[in-house]
């Protein structure tokens, strides 16, 4: 199970808490999914109040609070102060947003203020790119945990850069590394938990399934089994057949 900042999760499944139908069928979504954490933004607090925060509370999970929507250093260190004040946690999920269309992170802005919160003393899961060089600057800034998107945000596209993610888990294997952003199927997040990745966050590919509720149930399973198939240590790509069958015993044909 992942750990994050000395906390150990119960679940690999991060899930996010945005655009599900009702409240109900985020709830039971939750359920379905077993997931660990849920990640809600201030801004949609501010918008359903208390009601939605009783919601978060009863699922039972630690929460991520992130400043989803923010595009400037500046917004996101205020944003992420108001929301350790209103969640009472050190923890945030930290969005720089530095393209309109493809919501790819500005990663400047986010190495600039991943330092000033983590010198603020919050627990930053930044939302980056899978660039080794980014990454190594966002830990020197004081990250423990770097959350690499694998395609943009909603766009259920799944892994884009299946070399970069690989990349990234081997050159640094003891960070813990979320995928974050992109998943649209369950074998997106199996394959993402194949690398050796130790947590993936989505929301999209849930909250909007025709059926959100199977779908958190799909994905569940799909942490499950990519866990298993990386313990299992599964064999290496080849460019070449292999036979299954031995030639040792086989019947000779006059």
């Amino acid at each position: 199970m992942p750990v994050f900042y000395g906390h150990q999760i119960d679940s690999a499944l991060m899930l996010g808490t945005a655009q599900y139908p009702s409240p109900a069928v985020l709830a039971q979504a939750f359920r379905q999914s077993g997931a660990g954490i849920a990640t809600v933004s201030l801004r949609r607090e501010g918008g359903e109040g208390q009601a939605f925060h009783a919601l978060i509370r009863d699922l039972g999970v630690a929460v991520l609070p992130n400043t989803a929507g923010c595009h400037s250093v500046r917004e996101a260190v205020t944003t992420a102060q108001m929301a350790r004040e209103f969640f009472d946690t050190p923890w945030i999920k930290l969005e720089v947003i530095g393209d309109h269309d493809t919501l790819q992170p500005d990663v400047v802005g986010l190495i600039e203020a991943a330092r000033i919160l983590t010198d603020d003393g919050f627990q930053v899961f930044p939302y980056c790119t899978e660039d080794l060089s980014v990454c190594a600057r966002l830990l020197d800034a004081g990250c423990r945990v770097l959350m690499p998107w694998g395609a943009p945000i909603g766009s259920g596209r799944g892994l884009n850069n299946p070399y970069g993610l690989r990349s990234l888990r081997a050159h640094f294997p003891d960070v813990a590394l979320v995928v974050d952003a992109g998943i649209g199927l369950p074998s997106h997040a199996a394959a993402a938990m194949e690398m050796g990745y130790d947590a993936v966050l989505l929301n999209t590919a849930v909250a909007k399934a025709g059926d959100p509720v199977a779908m958190a149930r799909a994905m569940a399973l799909a942490i499950q089994a990519g866990q298993l198939a990386r313990s299992a240590d599964p064999i290496e790509a080849r460019d070449m057949a292999a036979p299954s069958t031995p030639l040792f015993g086989k019947a000779v044909l006059e």
